[in-house]
């Protein structure tokens, strides 16, 4: 009857874990088995394996034959080389003591190759860890313009006018043309009337005319000085003839 070392599935769904077990080949694979000889836990990482090698070694060595899964983890424990360096003790080749110190020296090894996969993919984690921040940085960045951009409100544009710079005119002072002269027309004294009437003959009064001031912008000219206005003379008026009484002529005798 042949003998299998195999998986036999545990645990609950989506978190299967798995027994080592040394079960006939006829029996279901969750049945009946002849001995327990490790577990194997997948949902760690690394996966965890528990082993007892010395009967792992002692099943391979009287015939039992590993599944392909079965042997994938013994070969990784180290199981098949030790069963390898076994048959040479066995054989004469070597020694048991030359066999145990190749076992330790290929299982350090095995763990320092283990370390420095370890911390490969640590970083290769960190690194894609901080690359998929960085992305979703950007993402939320690039989100944020898009929000500030529709929220911002367009003010249209408004074109200044342009302005138009007068020239600067001067201001000067308006030249005030000189004052022209009043003329009076001076009349002859009226003779005197004859006794018996009295002829006073006024002048006529000259109507004074306004000064006609004309502002005339001149371009930097100096202001020209008012000429004093001339005081019209009021015309002399006649004296008044005394009235002499008349005398009647004496009758002749």
């Amino acid at each position: 009857m042949a003998v299998k070392i195999r998986l036999a599935r545990r645990g609950r769904k989506k978190m299967a874990m798995y027994d080592i077990v040394v079960a006939e080949s006829t029996s279901p694979r969750d049945g009946r088995f002849i001995e327990k000889i490790g577990s194997y836990n997948p949902n760690t990482d690394p996966s965890t394996v528990v082993l007892k090698s010395d009967r792992a070694v002692h099943w391979l060595m009287v015939g039992a034959q590993p599944t392909d899964t079965a042997r994938s983890v013994l070969s990784h424990e180290g199981i098949m080389y030790r069963k390898h360096l076994q048959v040479g003790v066995n054989k004469g080749a070597i020694s048991q003591d030359q066999a145990d110190e190749k076992f330790t020296t290929w299982k350090g090894e095995k763990e320092d190759r283990k370390a420095g996969a370890a911390d490969t993919k640590t970083q290769t984690k960190e690194q894609n860890r901080a690359a998929r921040l960085d992305a979703e940085k950007k993402v939320n960045e690039t989100r944020a313009e898009a929000i500030a951009k529709k929220n911002k409100v367009e003010e249209p544009v408004v074109e200044a006018p342009v302005a138009v710079v007068a020239p600067v005119v001067e201001e000067t002072a308006p030249e005030v043309a000189p004052a022209t002269e009043v003329t009076v027309d001076e009349t002859p004294v009226a003779e005197a009337a004859p006794a018996t009437q009295v002829a006073v003959e006024e002048a006529p009064v000259v109507e004074e005319t306004p000064v006609a001031a004309e502002a005339a912008p001149v371009t930097e000219t100096p202001v020209a000085e008012t000429a004093p206005a001339v005081e019209a003379e009021a015309a002399p008026v006649a004296p008044a003839t005394e009235e002499k009484p008349t005398t009647d002529a004496p009758a002749a005798e």
